[in-house]
């Protein structure tokens, strides 16, 4: 007895020793110690995950079961009931609010001769060691989605050409219960990447407190230890499904230890099962790979009597947020300025959009989708519009113009042709063709009520005589009114007793209705 008082005592001092950091050469000079024992006693005490402190205030018999007698543990029934219970507890463990404090005294509630809760933490410990060695880290459900592409690329090939093209293969994993996620993409560009992932949490039917990704580039704009810049794009994605990023840090191989650990057994299980058969589209690889992958999600854990799927089921689904109503929308961003009539141009559609007067001159940026177009300032939204598709043509919230200008927005040409009808059937007619013949409308607006406005300056007699004079001409614009009106051209008599000559091509005033 004498001889174990005095090992568990060369224990402490080891552990005692290594705790204020002192090296193991020197340990060894001090206890007469081999360095390999004392390696053997610190790697025990760190899987321990116990301090010192609670090391020390154990008894010899307790500090002997936990750094002696591990050759014997499984032959003792005691810990064998122990290991049996572990793939439970660990299961328990995920889950919001338990803890192993919690799961122990259940424990010794139902096994009142068990273990006590510093070796129930070691065993436990060492069995996760046993079970997952390359990510000891706990997860709790619905916490963390971890993404990221495969190294190594699938391939489809053309059935007329017969050329490969190699596509991406994307993996995401969900952190408590590992139900993994695989999609073949095009590319790891924003726009496959966010589909992707919007993929996964389909998939799963719910969202994650938080996605992590690594740094890439379709994710993360600049990495930083501390505030890494998330691509815009994917920042918009994240808030849609209110979900935060939390991209893994460089030289942290832990914060993406599960994701790789993922991919290394895709390769095992799904990329083996492809290698025979050849796909000529993305959606023939997909369903392929989607069938695979089921079977690797129903496929037992290691260690464990539940499958991936199992697990997600009872212990994850419930955790995750649910899904949004509506899908996300990838957003396409664009930099204007907003031109003096206090509207800018989205350049896909060749279509007008107003902006709050105050904004004229300002450098913008608009983020249009399928059915919205989204103008900010400064990260501040300053006008949403739906989208339209017409060209030249302007949406006009009445609210963004100055009082001066509002009547602006009334400008149509129909205003126009009702305006000049009222003058006469042959100003109507000059207006007309003004409006068919200019491409921008705000051209075309401009000349009409320049001519129009003749009106009150030289009377609608002359107004009517120029607008027949240039109908005459063929000239269709605002200078030429103005040119026969300075110059008095319109006092002309006609040579043909005013008779209009026959126009080809007049569309009439029904066209813009």
């Amino acid at each position: 007895m004498s001889n174990n008082s005095i090992n568990m005592n060369k224990i402490r001092q080891i552990l005692r020793m290594h705790s204020q950091g002192i090296g193991k050469l020197k340990i060894a000079e001090q206890t007469g110690i081999a360095r390999n024992t004392i390696r053997k006693y610190i790697k025990e005490f760190s899987q321990s995950e116990l301090s010192f402190l609670e090391i020390n205030t154990l008894c010899d018999k307790d500090l002997e079961d936990l750094f002696v007698k591990q050759e014997s543990d499984l032959v003792n029934p005691k810990l064998e009931t122990l290991f049996n219970l572990f793939p439970s507890i660990d299961k328990e463990l995920k889950k919001k609010g338990v803890t192993r404090q919690l799961l122990w005294e259940e424990y010794k509630r139902n096994n009142i001769n068990g273990v006590g809760r510093s070796q129930f933490n070691y065993y436990f410990a060492r069995w996760k060691e046993q079970v997952s060695p390359t990510m000891r880290m706990d997860h709790k459900a619905g916490d963390k989605l971890y993404v990221d592409f495969a190294g190594d690329k699938l391939s489809i090939v053309d059935k007329q050409t017969g050329e490969i093209q190699h596509v991406e293969v994307f993996v995401a994993i969900l952190g408590a219960s590992q139900l993994t996620y695989v999609e073949a993409v095009m590319s790891q560009q924003k726009e496959d990447f966010i589909g992707a992932c919007e993929g996964a949490l389909l998939y799963y039917g719910g969202v994650p407190a938080a996605i992590v990704p690594d740094n890439l580039k379709s994710a993360v704009t600049k990495s930083s230890k501390y505030e890494p810049v998330l691509n815009e794009a994917f920042a918009d994605f994240a808030q849609h499904y209110s979900t935060t990023i939390l991209p893994a840090r460089a030289y942290r191989p832990r914060d993406k230890a599960l994701v790789e650990n993922a991919v290394r057994i895709i390769y095992t299980r799904i990329y083996t099962k492809l290698r025979e058969c050849t796909y000529s589209t993305l959606e023939e690889l997909n369903i392929a790979i989607r069938l695979a992958l089921e079977e690797h999600n129903n496929t037992l854990l290691t260690g464990r009597n539940y499958s991936r799927r199992q697990q997600f089921e009872e212990v994850e689904r419930v955790a995750l947020a649910p899904l949004p109503p509506l899908r996300y929308e990838l957003k396409k961003e664009l930099f204007v300025t907003v031109m003096k009539n206090g509207h800018v141009s989205l350049n896909a559609d060749k279509h007008y959009y107003s902006v709050p007067y105050r904004f004229i001159g300002k450098k913008v940026k608009l983020m249009y989708s399928r059915y919205n177009v989204e103008i900010f300032y400064h990260y501040e939204r300053i006008a949403l519009h739906k989208r339209l598709k017409s060209p030249y043509n302007y949406t006009t919230d009445k609210e963004h113009m100055a009082s001066a200008h509002r009547f602006v927005s009334d400008w149509t040409p129909e205003r126009f042709l009702s305006w000049a009808s009222g003058i006469h059937e042959d100003v109507q007619l000059y207006i007309l063709k003004i409006l068919d013949k200019k491409q921008h409308p705000e051209q075309a607006y401009k000349s009409c009520v320049g001519i129009l406005s003749f009106a009150k300056k030289v009377g609608n007699d002359r107004l009517i005589k120029a607008c027949q004079r240039a109908l005459g001409y063929g000239l269709y614009n605002y200078k030429t009114i103005q040119s026969i009106l300075e110059k008095g051209m319109d006092k002309y008599e006609e040579e043909d007793n005013g008779q209009m000559p026959q126009h080809d091509n007049i569309r009439g005033e029904n066209y813009y209705n």
